[in-house]
Order: C-alpha cells, then sequence, then structure tokens
C-alpha cells in the first residue's frame, strides 16, 4: 500500500486543493520574493510596478502575509518541540497502536509494517488484514487498566518496550443524550478518552525515562463541532483534545522530558464502517476522507519525529474558530447539521454494550476475590 503522490488527493478536486495551490503560489516567500526584487530592482519590473500599483501592492502585501506565515510556523514548531531536536531509528523504534485491526488504525499499521518498522497492534476485534512478521496482534480490551497492565507485561517479554504510542481506538453510538444508555456512553468514553489514560499511564513511563518516543492522540473535528445524535462523541473526542494539551504541557513542566514527541490528530469525516450512513453535507469544503489519507497523515507526522496537530482535510482548520462565533451563527450551525446522522447505520465495535460491561463487572469481581494479579488476558 504505497503512499499517495499524486497533486490531487485520493477524494479529487476539493477545497484542499485550491489551498495547496494557494499555498504553493501566492503565499510561498520564496515565490514571491523573486517577483518583488525583479519588480524593484529591474527596470522592465519598474516600469511595470509604476504602470501597475494596485498588483506591485498586493504582491508586497502576499508576501507579508507568507513571511508572517513562515515565521509564525517556525516559532510554532520550536515551541511543540521545545527547541530540542531528537532522532528516531526506525529499525529499533516499537509502535503500539490501539483499534489497529481495522480502518484507519489498521492502513496505519500496514503503512509502518511496510517501512519494516515493528507494530504492536491492541484491539478487541481480529485483524483484518494479512499481517506481516513486523506486526504483532495482542487482544485486549483497552477499557481496562487490569487487562492493560497484564498485556503489556507480555508486550515488553515478547517484543520489547514500545517507544511511540497511537491512541487511535474510537467508538460511536449514534444516539440523543436521552435514547443512549447509561452503559452507550460510558463506553464512548471509556474507549474514546479513559483509555488514553489507561495506556499512556502504563506505557509512558519508559519514555520519560528515556527522554524519548511519542504519544499520538487521533482526537477528530467533532471535538470542536457537537450535532446532535453526537454529543457523546464529541464529548469524548474533546476529552482527548483537551488530554493531548494537557500531557503536552505535563512532559514539558512536570516530568522533565522534553524530546517525548506529543501529536494530535483531528481528522474529518471518514468513509470507514464506524460511520456508515453518516450524510456528509458539506463535500466539497469539507470532503469525505478516506481511511488511507487519514493513515497516511498519521504515518508521515510520526516518521517525521516531530510534534504537530495534523488536521485533515485543510478548512478543518477554519472549525477552532466556531467558539468565538456569535450564538446566531454558531447555534444555527450546530442545529441545521441534525440531518447528518439520522441515517447513521454504523458498525459497532461491541454489538451488546449491556451485556459487556455484565460480563466486565462479573469478571472484575472474580479479580477481587482472587487479587487483581491473577487476571487474564486473551492474546
Amino acid at each position: 500500500m504505497p503512499m499517495h503522490n499524486g497533486f490531487l488527493p485520493r477524494e479529487g478536486f476539493k477545497s484542499d486543493t485550491v489551498l495547496k495551490i494557494i499555498r504553493g503560489t501566492v503565499l510561498n516567500p520564496k515565490l514571491m520574493l523573486p517577483l518583488l526584487l525583479l519588480a524593484k530592482y529591474t527596470k522592465r519590473g519598474h516600469d511595470w510596478s509604476i504602470l501597475h500599483p494596485t498588483a506591485y501592492s498586493r504582491i508586497k502585501f502576499l508576501l507579508g502575509l507568507g513571511i508572517l506565515k513562515a515565521v509564525n510556523r517556525y516559532f510554532s514548531q520550536g515551541v511543540l518541540n521545545n527547541w530540542v531536536d531528537d532522532k528516531y531509528d526506525w529499525a529499533k523504534e516499537i509502535v503500539l497502536i490501539t483499534g489497529g485491526a481495522g480502518g484507519i488504525g489498521g492502513h496505519v499499521v500496514q503503512l509502518l509494517a511496510e517501512q519494516g518498522i515493528k507494530v504492536v497492534v491492541l484491539d478487541i476485534q481480529p485483524l483484518t488484514f494479512k499481517a506481516g512478521p513486523t506486526v504483532h496482534y495482542f487482544k485486549c480490551d483497552i477499557t481496562s487498566p487490569q487487562k492493560i497492565a497484564a498485556v503489556a507485561q507480555q508486550i515488553r517479554s515478547q517484543v520489547g518496550s514500545p517507544t511511540v504510542i497511537i491512541n487511535n481506538a474510537g467508538v460511536v453510538v449514534g444516539r440523543t443524550i436521552l435514547d443512549a444508555s447509561e452503559r452507550d456512553i460510558r463506553f464512548t468514553f471509556d474507549v474514546n478518552a479513559f483509555a488514553h489514560y489507561w495506556i499512556v499511564k502504563e506505557f509512558l513511563p519508559a519514555l520519560i525515562k528515556a527522554n524519548h518516543g511519542m504519544v499520538v492522540t487521533v482526537a477528530s473535528v467533532a471535538s470542536w463541532v457537537t450535532v446532535p445524535n453526537m454529543v457523546d462523541y464529541a464529548s469524548s473526542k474533546a476529552a482527548a483534545l483537551a488530554f493531548h494539551d494537557g500531557l503536552t504541557a505535563e512532559l514539558k513542566t512536570k516530568y522533565n522530558a522534553p524530546k517525548v514527541r506529543t501529536v494530535v490528530v483531528n481528522q474529518g469525516y471518514t468513509k470507514t464502517p464506524l460511520f456508515t450512513g453518516y450524510k456528509n453535507d458539506s463535500p466539497w469544503m469539507m470532503p469525505a476522507l478516506e481511511p488511507e489519507t487519514v493513515a497516511e497523515a498519521i504515518v508521515g507526522q510520526v516518521l517525521k519525529g516531530k510534534s504537530e496537530q495534523v488536521i485533515v482535510p485543510g478548512f478543518a482548520n477554519t472549525l477552532p474558530l466556531l467558539a468565538g462565533m456569535p450564538h446566531w451563527y454558531s447555534g444555527r450551525l450546530r442545529s441545521k447539521n441534525v440531518k447528518i446522522m439520522e441515517d447513521f447505520r454504523g458498525r459497532k465495535v461491541v454489538k451488546d454494550v449491556e451485556k459487556f460491561y455484565e460480563d466486565k463487572e462479573r469478571e472484575e469481581g472474580k479479580d477481587k476475590g482472587r487479587g487483581v494479579g491473577e487476571s487474564t488476558v486473551l492474546v
């Protein structure tokens, strides 16, 4: 599964293509600066600037914007990475990913495996693809800290200590606040938010000790925009985004691990079985993404070994502005999006959530009776 390198994305000619052209031309100082110098220091260019003063002033304005954008990017990257460099030896690194049995996570696993990188997959579902020799699958209920701790021991003994953690697993119920049961809501938060804590609490200490590694948090654009029938999902993704922000700050200020990188991914609607029936009402501005597109964005950033916020599609960069918009606009937008989930019939990771928690509580009761250390994990 080679990386897509075409000028047009898999999704075709969409708003991202226009943004790409703008960034590469009128907002590109490497292009605009020579044009300005030609207009200022050559006779023909000087004559042109006199004849076309409006065009000349616009070139200067666009060059200024491009330089401002580049400077902003430079300082943002410096702060995100604590102004320190680090090197990754991908022949020795070990990537752990939750929810890597299929969907976006499955493509991430395959892309990394094709690079010869060792990958550990934690998932309650079986693999949906043929795994190569560098892929190690462990069946694990990531909503249980005890089971994560037990499987972590086996990972360290059988594969090694992971250096890159990708919290990717996600679920969506697709019900209103009143229609969703207590366990529907609990399951959404257990997988989409709380599991990030349990995974990081188990594997982050080794990264801190080595002052090396990376934690990737797969959130969503839903962390910025909440719509009917997705309130629990959006809330859990907002929690995941806050988790990333807080983890980033703590690594610098509390754990003295400035080289441990953090990446957050805010992806738009992606065509996976999880979101079957989702209605995309802005196909040009916010196109439905192919799972490979999101996976490549994640893998590309991981291989850079740098902290970053990955937002796809590009137009989604405007969505955080909604929080500052007047209510007559933002409220109307949320109400308008009621149609998005009307025909939702996405795949259920766990078909019977009630039974899942009944079994979980029964097993935890047994664990208390015999000691948590004796709990088992399917591998």
